[in-house]
């Protein structure tokens, strides 16, 4: 069998080293390497390489009995670009299905025009996803509290585009009226 050499001499205790001390004392002879952090990106700050800016924009959302606002989220641009072009948006919330505690907006074969981006399957409480279809119909799903999103054929993720920042309080009461009591009409438009 050939011999596999090392870069440092073995010296274990019963080979004739004098230990870990020797092992240390050989590690010195190497230099440390320099290392310099990357500069982090200001979040909500200059824009992207595609033009789209990275400011938060505030929609009100409204149902007959709450109105919430959310704020878009730097991390998926183009969908809120392209959702943006939509508003005022009018819609109805149902109850979901398959992913717990949530409400969402079915749209068939819509297509929106995007990708996925700073997508996931576990939303937080007041976030809104936009999914964009493939393994299930395009939808957009808001979290009113445990919510893994999921469909029939399994787990999927959606781009999280938008995050309610007032009135999230009353979003598990939005969620159990749709819940019992069905279908609610439901506006995004920009906030004043």
């Amino acid at each position: 069998m050939p011999s596999v050499s090392s870069p440092l001499p073995h010296r274990g205790r019963g080979a004739g080293g004098e230990g870990i001390e020797a092992l240390l004392a050989d590690l010195s002879q190497f230099e440390p390497l320099a290392l310099s952090p990357a500069p982090l990106p200001q979040v909500g700050e200059g824009s992207k390489p595609n033009g789209i800016t990275n400011n938060m924009t505030k929609l009100r959302i409204t149902t007959p009995t709450h109105t919430f606002i959310a704020e878009t989220h730097p991390d998926a641009p183009e969908t809120v670009a392209a959702f943006m072009k939509l508003l005022p948006y009018r819609q109805k919330l149902i109850h979901v299905r398959w992913s717990g505690e949530g409400c969402w907006i079915p749209l068939g074969e819509f297509k929106l025009g995007v990708g996925f981006e700073n997508h996931t399957s576990h939303p937080s409480v007041g976030d809104i996803l936009f999914y964009p279809g493939g393994y299930s119909e395009t939808e957009i799903i808001l979290a009113y509290g445990s919510c893994c999103f999921a469909s029939k054929m399994g787990q999927l993720a959606g781009n999280h585009f938008l995050t309610i920042v007032e009135g999230k309080e009353n979003l598990r009461a939005l969620g159990t009226k749709v819940l019992w009591e069905g279908a609610q009409d439901v506006v995004f438009e920009l906030a004043e």
